[in-house]
């Protein structure tokens, strides 16, 4: 479950992580008094204006069809005022949106960090996530922070330095220092920086994160360490363990019909592709796109109905997959092992007929208990769909779908 960066913020607080303080509004109005709020805490004319929504590159992204930017930074209400009606409303496209782009709902009004002092300023970058390959947790960091971190990733790999926890303990003293040494930073920046990235992690591991990234980790001109923007995943297996945590999913950044999905305890993702398909279990799921692909199709979906699929659920992942204009047909492929093919047989046929007409060629291969039962209902159902028990012959009944 992805999160705002205010949102993630206020969660890094309550582990003493230092962030760059701000105000998330939803109107002009609003966001007028919240520069009004930062600018008598800061004593700072400037304030900095970030657009609010799931994806990285706000920075460079533009809102569609004008030259407005995701990020701005402000220097008096008159800018604030500007910049909100611009962007609150409107969508967003960045490189990580694509051309579809996000309608932006609210906006942060941000401290400015980069205010004058006896130091130089540095933005450095910092993320921990889970290294699957060693199944320990791994914080990547690097002295380039800032919004080029993926071409530093690509073209200067030796920039980028890892630093590998076992999940079973926690982030050692020396592990902290050595991060803050890389940094190049000393003296008071360096004791910051250590104390930062030790609560970081204590974080990361407290909260359940599946990433957790800081770009750009600031060092102010006073050698503090902030978190000027902060991205963070959360783990949804583990929200049972946090209430307040589920509490703050926005779903308005979320693809519908994922959301439906999910309200039936469907796993969906929604794909690019032209042959739409419902399977129960996650490997046979992903055989089944193999097989598409193979026959000349492509996946427009993922979707796993598990172990117990009823009239109900085939009946939902039918309403979702059509809703797909670029289906050409729907593939069922259902083991029956756990559920009974007849059953799932009996399930299309009900959902069928409340769907009422479907005009795009339907497939449904059941292979397992009572398979040969489950031909015969659907054989003898009197709807327009074709049976299969081999793969095989599934294969060829989508190849001739999509020809």
């Amino acid at each position: 479950m992805n999160l705002h960066e205010y949102q993630a913020k206020e969660l890094l607080k309550k582990y003493n992580v230092p962030v760059q303080e701000g105000i998330a509004v939803d109107t002009v109005m609003a966001a007028e008094e919240a520069y009004r709020q930062i600018k008598t805490q800061t004593g700072n004319n400037f304030a900095v204006i970030k657009a609010q929504i799931h994806a990285g590159g706000r920075g460079k992204g533009k809102i569609e069809g004008t030259e407005q930017r995701g990020v701005v930074v402000a220097k008096s209400i008159e800018d604030v005022s500007n910049v909100a009606k611009n962007i609150l409303g409107h969508k967003l496209i960045t490189i990580q949106t694509g051309a579809a782009g996000k309608i932006v709902n609210k906006i942060l009004i941000a401290q400015d960090v980069y205010y004058p002092g006896p130091n130089p300023v540095k933005e450095l970058y910092l993320s921990i996530l889970l290294d699957r390959t060693k199944g320990r947790n791994v914080i990547m960091y690097s002295t380039e922070g800032g919004m080029d971190i993926e071409e530093v990733a690509h073209s200067t790999p030796e920039k980028i330095f890892k630093e590998w926890v076992h999940p079973g303990g926690t982030l050692q003293g020396f592990q902290a220092r050595k991060i803050a040494f890389n940094f190049g930073l000393t003296g008071e920046a360096f004791k910051n920086c250590v104390k930062f990235v030790t609560n970081l992690y204590n974080a990361y591991v407290g909260l359940d994160c599946s990433m957790l990234e800081i770009n750009p980790l600031f060092k102010t001109s006073d050698e503090k360490i902030i978190a000027v923007d902060c991205k963070m995943n959360l783990d949804e297996n583990a929200l049972m363990r946090h209430n307040d945590l589920a509490a703050m999913r926005d779903v308005t950044e979320e693809d519908p019909t994922e959301v439906e999905a999910g309200q039936y305890n469907l796993n969906f993702v929604k794909l690019d592709g032209n042959v739409g398909c419902m399977v129960n279990g996650a490997g046979l799921a992903m055989a089944t796109m193999d097989m598409i692909k193979l026959s000349g199709g492509e996946p427009a979906n993922f979707l796993d109905v598990g172990g117990t699929a009823n009239a109900q659920t085939v009946e939902a992942g039918f309403r979702i997959i059509m809703k797909d204009p670029n289906v050409k047909a729907i593939l069922i492929n259902i083991f029956g092992g756990i559920v009974r093919c007849d059953r799932v047989a009996a399930g299309v046929i009900e959902a069928y007929g409340k769907l009422g007409n479907i005009n795009i060629p339907i497939i449904v291969r059941l292979q397992g208990t009572n398979a040969t039962e489950a031909k015969k209902l659907i054989d003898e159902s009197g709807l327009k769909v074709q049976s299969a028990i081999l793969l095989s012959e599934a294969a060829a009944l989508v190849k001739q779908a999509v020809a």
